[in-house]
Order: C-alpha cells, then sequence, then structure tokens
C-alpha cells in the first residue's frame, strides 16, 4: 500500500491491479474524527478537511446507510452495521469487524468491509476504524470474503506482522503509533477470512484479488482441495508470495511514488517554497528523515556554481523534513547552518562524484567515524542503526546540492531499487530547483538593475521636502518599469516625475532607465513640461514599438507658489490643501502614452500655497483587478488627507490603506512632496544695466543684502562669485540690462540672468589669455553652478552652501 500525499496513511491508488485501497480514521473520546486517509476520502467521498473535526457518525454511513443496509447475507450481516455505531459511540471495549452494503454513496450500492479497534492510553484517540471497498475483492458466492482477527501466537509470525503494521496505521509519532500497534496486535491482527476456511493478514502486500485468482487456478487443477494442510499454509500466507509479484508490486509502488512526487514539486518558481516542497516530498513514504543541502551560490540567486565542490565548498542546510519528535534534529543540525563537509564522509562522496552513496546500515563503528569528522556535535545518537541514502542535486551535469534520507531501525533498509528511486527523485528535484535557480538570478538581475535606476529622492530640496516609496510586483516576473524622480532645476524648482512603463520583467526595467535618463537631460535643459512630453513622446517611437509608458511631469515653484504640470496618460496626482485638509484629484488634461505618437500634450497651471501636499503614484498602488479604479482613486485621496507627524509616515499611511485591499499585482511607485514655499523676505531682486561698472554695484548689492540677512560668513565668497558671473553676463548680453536674484533657503542661490542663448562652459584658459577663469573660479568655490535656457535668453546660477545660523527652517504644517 502506499501513503497518502500527506504521509499519513498508506493507501493504494485503485487503478494498480492487485491492490486494494484501505480507508485508516481515528476516532477521539469526543467521538470526532481526528484523522482520515485518502483511502476514507476515496472510499466515503469526504476530503481530510471536510471530515476532521467532525463526529464519525455524521460520515461513517454507520447510522444510516449500514443500519438499514440492505445486507446481501441477511442471516450474517444484520448486526454489523449496528455493531460499528456501537463501536463509535464507544459502547464496546473488544474489536468489532463487518460488512455492509452501502445505498446512498451516489454511486450504487458499495460493500464495505471493515476493523474497529478500541484504543486507550494517555493520547486522546478512543478508536481506530480500517475500511476497505469489498467489491475489489472479486470473490464469488461460493467464496465469501469476510473480516476477522488473527491472535498470533507464533513470535516469528508476530514480529514480522509488527514491523509491517505500522505501514497501514496512520503516522502519529513514535509514541502513538506504538501504542496503537502494541493494542492492535494484543487485540487481534486483521485478517480477510475466505469461506471461513483461510485467513490472509492485511499488510501493505495486500492484493487480495492475485490472490484468489492463484487460489482458484490451484484449486481448479485438484491441488490440496480443502486439505487441512493447504489450510495451515494459507493461514500464514501473504496475498503476494511470489517472488515476480513482489517484484513488480515493488516497481510499480517505486513509480507510483515517482509520479506522485513529480506532481507535488515545482508548484513555484520560488526558491524556498521549491526546496520545501522536494524535501517534504519524500517524508514519510519513501524515507523518515531528509534534509536539503545547497551551495551557496545557488541559496543566493547568483549565477551557475563554477567548477566542482570540494573541501572548501561553502553548503547552506535549507530544509529538513522528518517523523521523529518534534525538535530531535533542530540543535544538532539546524536549518540554515552554513558548512564545509569534511571529506572522508558520505556527503563528501556524493557531491564530488556526483553518484549516490547508500550504506544499506549505519554501524556504530561508521556512526562514530561520521560524527568524528564534524566538531562540536555528536551525530551518533541521530544516525547509528539508520539507512542511509545520500542523492545528488544536479542539473547541466553540475551538483547544486544534494540530500541526505534515511530511515530509522525496524523501517526496511535502503535497497538497489531504493538508490535508483531516490536518483530519479533528485534528478526530477535537481531540474526543478535549477528553474527556480535561473528565475532567481534573472529577477535579482532586473532587480539590481532596477534598483539601480530609482533614484535617491533627496528629503530636502528648496522650498519643498519629499519622501518615496516603492513596491516590487507580487507575481512571478514582478520587476517593473515604475520610477519616480526629483530633479533640481533653476530658480529653486524642483521637477517631480513619476512613470510606469508597459510590461514586466528585464525589458521594462531596462526601457525604464532609459526613459528616465532622458527626462533628466531634457529637464536640465530646462524645457517646459509639455515640449518635455513631447520630445518623449518621439525618443520612444524612435527607441521602438513596443517603448509605450505613461509619465507625469510637475515642475514646482516655491517663489511663485504655482505647479506647471504635464501628463502622458498617467493616472491624475493627489492635491492635499494645507488651509482645511481637503484632498483633490487634479483634473489635467489626460494626453496619451508616450510612444503612441500624433497626440498633442498640454500644461496646466495650479496655484499652491505652503504646506500643500502634492501626491504622486503609479496605477499599481490604486488598480486591483475587478475593481473599478475610481474606487482606488477615492481610497487615495482619502488616505492622502489623513494627518501624519512626518512626510514618511504620511506614506506609510497610504501605503497600509492600498494596499491591504487584496488583488495587488503590479509594482508601486509613489513620490509625496510637501510644497513648503519660500516666503517673499528671502527673495532679492535687481536690474543692472549692461555697464561695466555695475560689477561694482553687484557686489555692493550682495554684500548689503547678506548683511541683512545675518550671513556675514558668506559676504565675501558671495562677492567673488557674483563679480564673475555679473562679469560674463555683461560681456555677452544684447539687452540693455541683466537680472540678478538671491534666494536664501537651505543654501544661498544666486542667479544671473542675460537675454543672450549661448551657454557657458568651462575653457582651459593660457597664461596669456584675459579670459576663461572666471568660471573655473566658481566651479572652486560654489557647491554646485550650472545653467539653463528659459524662454528667454540664458540663466546662470550657483549655490553657496551656509552655516547653521543661516538656514531658515522650513515652514511645517
Amino acid at each position: 500500500m502506499d501513503r497518502t500525499a500527506s504521509g499519513s496513511a498508506l493507501d493504494t491508488a485503485a487503478d494498480v491491479p492487485g491492490r486494494i485501497p484501505l480507508a485508516v480514521i481515528v476516532v477521539d473520546s469526543a467521538r470526532r474524527v481526528t484523522h482520515w486517509s485518502s483511502g476514507a476520502r476515496k472510499l466515503f467521498g469526504h476530503t481530510r478537511e471536510e471530515a476532521v473535526g467532525r463526529a464519525a457518525v455524521d460520515l461513517l454511513p454507520v447510522a444510516g446507510a449500514f443500519a438499514d443496509a440492505d445486507w446481501s447475507d441477511p442471516d450474517a450481516y444484520d448486526s454489523l452495521g449496528q455493531d460499528l455505531d456501537a463501536s463509535l459511540g464507544g459502547e464496546t471495549s473488544y474489536p468489532t469487524a463487518g460488512r455492509a452494503r452501502m445505498t446512498d454513496t451516489g454511486r450504487g450500492p458499495v460493500d464495505v468491509v471493515w476493523w474497529a479497534y478500541p484504543l486507550v492510553g494517555p493520547g486522546a484517540e478512543r478508536l481506530l476504524v480500517l475500511a476497505a471497498d469489498a467489491a475489489q475483492l472479486h470473490s464469488t458466492e461460493d467464496e465469501r470474503v469476510a473480516p476477522g482477527f488473527g491472535l498470533h501466537t507464533d513470535f516469528a509470525e508476530a514480529r514480522r506482522l509488527a514491523e509491517r503494521l505500522p505501514d497501514i496505521l496512520p503516522n502519529m509519532g513514535p509514541a502513538a503509533s506504538s501504542r496503537i500497534v502494541s493494542q492492535v496486535l494484543e487485540l487481534g491482527y486483521p485478517v480477510l477470512e475466505i469461506s471461513q476456511q483461510e485467513r490472509v493478514p492485511v499488510t501493505p502486500d495486500w492484493g487480495m484479488p492475485k490472490y484468489i485468482e492463484r487460489r482458484r487456478r490451484r484449486l481448479a487443477r485438484g491441488d490440496g482441495q480443502n486439505s487441512s494442510a493447504d489450510s495451515s499454509s494459507a493461514a500464514n500466507a501473504t496475498c503476494a508470495v511470489d517472488d515476480t509479484d513482489l517484484e513488480y508490486a515493488a516497481v510499480r509502488e517505486h513509480l507510483e511514488f515517482l509520479n506522485d512526487v513529480s506532481g507535488r514539486i515545482g508548484s513555484s518558481l520560488d526558491l524556498a517554497r521549491t526546496i520545501r516542497e522536494v524535501t517534504s516530498a519524500a517524508v514519510p513514504r519513501f524515507t523518515d528523515f531528509a534534509g536539503t543541502h545547497l551551495r551557496a551560490a545557488v541559496l543566493a540567486g547568483e549565477g551557475f556554481p563554477d567548477g566542482p565542490p570540494d573541501v572548501t565548498t561553502v553548503w547552506h542546510r535549507v530544509w529538513v523534513e522528518h517523523n521523529d519528535e518534534p525538535g530531535r534534529w533542530d540543535d544538532t543540525v539546524p536549518v540554515g547552518e552554513a558548512i564545509a563537509f569534511p571529506a572522508d564522509t558520505p556527503f563528501f562522496q556524493c557531491m564530488v562524484t556526483g553518484e549516490p552513496v547508500l550504506i544499506p546500515r549505519i554501524s556504530d563503528e561508521l556512526g562514530n567515524r561520521i560524527s568524528e569528522r564534524f566538531e562540536k556535535r555528536d551525530l551518533r545518537p541521530l544516525i547509528n542503526g539508520r539507512s542511509m541514502l545520500v542523492v545528488p542535486l544536479k542539473a547541466r551535469n553540475v551538483v547544486l546540492g544534494f540530500m541526505v534520507l534515511m530511515r530509522r531501525d525496524g523501517r526496511e533498509i535502503f535497497n538497489d531499487m531504493d538508490r535508483t528511486t531516490g536518483a530519479e527523485l533528485a534528478a526530477r528535484a535537481g531540474l526543478v530547483l535549477d528553474n527556480a535557480r535561473m528565475y532567481t538570478y534573472q529577477e535579482n538581475v532586473a532587480e539590481t538593475l532596477q534598483d539601480s535606476m530609482l533614484p535617491q529622492v533627496a528629503p530636502r530640496m528648496a522650498g519643498c521636502d519629499a519622501a518615496t516609496r516603492y513596491l516590487p510586483g507580487t507575481l512571478l516576473g514582478r520587476v517593473g518599469g515604475d520610477w519616480f524622480d526629483s530633479i533640481k532645476l533653476s530658480g529653486s524648482r524642483t521637477a517631480f516625475v513619476v512613470g510606469d512603463v508597459m510590461g514586466h520583467g528585464l525589458n521594462s526595467a531596462a526601457m525604464m532607465g532609459q526613459l528616465r535618463t532622458a527626462v533628466q537631460t531634457m529637464a536640465a535643459l530646462d524645457l517646459p513640461p509639455a515640449q518635455l512630453m513631447r520630445n518623449l513622446d518621439d525618443l520612444a517611437q524612435r527607441l521602438g514599438e513596443h517603448y509605450l509608458a505613461t509619465c507625469l511631469y510637475a515642475v514646482y515653484d516655491p517663489i511663485r507658489s504655482e505647479l506647471l504640470i504635464s501628463n502622458a496618460g498617467h493616472i491624475p496626482p493627489v492635491l492635499v490643501r494645507a488651509a482645511d485638509g481637503r484632498s483633490e484629484l487634479l483634473e489635467l488634461p489626460t494626453g496619451a502614452p508616450v510612444g503612441v505618437g500624433g497626440v498633442p500634450f498640454e500644461t496646466a497651471k495650479v496655484r499652491v500655497e505652503p504646506g500643500d501636499r502634492l501626491v504622486l503614484c503609479t496605477d499599481g498602488l490604486v488598480e486591483v483587478r475587478g475593481a473599478d479604479i475610481g474606487e482606488g482613486l477615492a481610497a487615495l485621496c482619502e488616505s492622502a488627507a489623513h494627518p501624519a507627524a512626518s512626510m514618511d509616515d504620511a506614506c506609510d499611511t497610504i501605503i497600509r490603506a492600498l494596499n491591504t485591499r487584496g488583488g495587488r499585482k503590479d509594482d508601486v511607485a509613489l513620490l509625496m512632496a510637501r510644497l513648503n514655499g519660500i516666503p517673499a523676505d528671502d527673495v532679492a531682486e535687481w536690474e543692472l544695466a549692461t555697464e561695466p561698472r555695475e560689477v561694482g554695484r553687484a557686489r555692493r548689492l550682495v554684500r548689503g543684502q547678506l548683511l541683512a540677512w545675518g550671513l556675514d560668513e558668506a559676504v565675501e565668497t558671495a562677492e567673488l562669485l557674483v563679480s564673475e558671473v555679473v562679469t560674463n553676463a555683461l560681456r555677452y548680453a544684447h539687452a540693455p540690462s541683466v537680472g540678478l536674484r538671491l534666494v536664501r533657503s537651505d543654501a544661498l542661490l544666486c542667479e544671473v540672468t542675460d537675454d543672450d542663448q549661448s551657454l557657458p562652459a568651462l575653457l582651459t584658459a593660457g597664461r596669456d589669455d584675459e579670459f576663461g577663469r572666471g568660471l573655473h573660479v566658481v566651479s572652486k568655490l560654489a557647491r554646485e553652478w550650472g545653467a539653463s535656457r528659459p524662454a528667454r535668453g540664458k540663466t546662470v546660477w550657483f549655490e553657496q552652501a551656509l552655516g547653521r545660523v543661516g538656514v531658515r527652517a522650513p515652514l511645517s504644517r
């Protein structure tokens, strides 16, 4: 018989010739089912989930179909239904057995044979019920098969049956199993009585159709008809005495095991889950202990391991499964341990040869020798006396890991057929693990690429502060093309960007990187939002027909207190007003995704007040399959308006509110900016005539303003830098004046604007050159500097770091 998928009982597939499924049910003192095997599901129609915890009389048709059954032989069976009913009710202290016909199964009449054992002891188990479909016994009217009990007084036979009995009983841990086995043997081994002349013990080799057919052939030959010698020998016979039958049954059982395991492993490309599936599939059906070890490179999701393993190779014990007492292996062979296996051990032999290693029985001498090779741990109590099989997990002839399988004393030792089965199990597991490894490796590459492209947004910028969140998708291939960005612009302005490349995977991540770089480049040129979107759309079309993305580009001017926004098919942003805490979706011209082509883009202007918050996100946050996106946008508005102590707390509030709705599969990008503004008294502006003497006036204006702001330490450097930049502007300007502006925020910003379109560049000045040194001075002394081309002319700017005295605290609302 074969164990169920859960490993809790032995059952046999109904389509295997000569083998009969056995239902195993355990009932507790409350008369409720605590164990329900797969054979019980096949026979009675209820799943394990439906059965466990329910009253036994509701599941076993003893009070209904059994008690009112249409018995095939009323004289012999009219009380058997009531006997089982009484056993389930706890009214008997002796074992009972019977045969009945069920008529309410939906399959027509079904004959059932059953055995019921009352149980005693400290556990909750109070009744063991075994049952089988009698129709599969192939008996005739002349040869009626009935269940019964056999008291085996012969020591050798009793020991043999005692060793095999656990294989047809539920796996409930060593203590409970031993208690049940001893009680069953004391009360009587379950047997099948054939015409009240022969008794066949119920064993894992139970194959009544073969036995009866063989007996009929023997009777047809007139061989030992009704002889006492034949009855005596048959009483001790099992159903598979023929060596060929035994070999055939064993092969079929091993094939069934491998087919069952193949269906259970590989259900996911998640490496950790695959490891658990592979390890758990072997216990307890094939082995009592299974431990899986993987090379560190495989577990880390790195590339294919280089070269064969050796004594320096680090292996990680990634999962352990066993049916011993809970915790018995935890201290000596803990899960998660990294270890290099010493030479002269079966484990090392397996991993360097790539072949299974079979040790039929670990003697005390061998167990001591193996244990000595491992420092600070004593393996002897765990391995001595056990049968061991170590099988390699290989892919493309490279050892990725290995499994250690062990059977405890009292169970059949591993043999050559088990070696073949274990090797086949490992081969199938190795392919599944390699698939999971390759997926994990590719996913790690894509995630690394994506992480490298996601910016580290500064929490504080001129006139605003920001916070961001990114969540990967929840499905396989979850790496996506969502991104966000903040870009520093001239005039203390900041550009906020959020985008979503259509699709997932490495290509989407790479495409996102290209588009993000393009946006940064065009933003540095100070292109208006609509023009930037048109250029991005043209670029996406040139890159390829599959380059499609939604994007939203917003420029915040903290001095003018306004937003300029252009949208390319993206979900609208949310603006939370500081005055009353009200949130609203901004109504913007939607536009089409970049890459579509031929669609105009527009720029919308939105007035804001200091303390307002702008929330940008991708559709993965608000869109759930099967739900209206309007519901997600409403939830976004509601959660964004929730008061929060900080920007990070505000982001976390939104994520908690929308990420718990279930059904989210896409990745998520979230960017929130608090628009603090820059007060008017932190800005000073002047017009300078295009005359050389204005350079001195510029220095005096700057000195006076910095002293008024209390920035005495910044005066000397600022005067020098302003002198260089204003001199350069006066040289190239065509209009009668140039503009000079100072802005105080976290740093001192100085801007000089003229009508010339040519952007300045650093030049290499010779010893005798009169020009080319000014920007080198600016580059050395300024924290940052740059130039941009607004709608008319150009602006050259520099930033000068300020001490703590000169830093003005941002507004907080």
